[in-house]
């Protein structure tokens, strides 16, 4: 029986496993097996030697499964540790974005104002402009007053 488990398994061992293996202990009990089978000690020297090496066979699978979970659980830490890594970028990277985004609402904020500056400039300007035409047409105005007087007097 364990013959056939062994045979059916024996292309999924390892190399370590098939070194473990030890073929003379077992042509050492064979041995022994023919001097003790007049009364069945044989059968059962025969039965107990296939059960030990059973027993180390799934031992030795037993060693396999746990390396290979000791590997699969490094590699899942390795990923977790890779994964946070990320996420820590990726905070970074969305307080960046957040930061930056404030940076534009105040500059937005800075140009509504100095472009508000700038129309109360150009209105202060346009009245300025305002004033000063009414001015010059006042200081025409008189100028040509002045003109007319001196044209009316006589000439001396």
């Amino acid at each position: 029986m364990f013959e056939k488990l062994k045979r059916s398994d024996s292309p999924q061992l390892d190399g370590d496993m098939m070194e473990q293996e030890k073929p003379d202990s077992t042509a050492e009990r064979i041995a022994e097996q023919g001097r003790t089978s007049d009364i069945g000690i044989g059968d059962l020297m025969n039965k107990r030697a296939k059960l030990e090496e059973a027993i180390d066979y799934v031992g030795l699978m037993i060693k396999n499964l746990k390396d290979k979970r000791t590997k699969l659980e490094k590699e899942i830490e390795d990923e977790s540790v890779d994964i946070k890594n990320l996420k820590e970028k990726l905070v970074k990277v969305s307080e960046y974005i957040e930061e930056e985004n404030r940076g534009i609402r105040d500059l937005s904020n800075k140009r509504a104002q100095v472009e508000s500056e700038a129309d109360e400039v150009g209105n202060l300007i346009g009245s300025l402009r305002n004033k000063l035409a009414s001015i010059d047409n006042i200081v025409e105005g008189e100028a040509t007053k002045v003109k007319s007087i001196k044209e009316s007097r006589p000439k001396a």
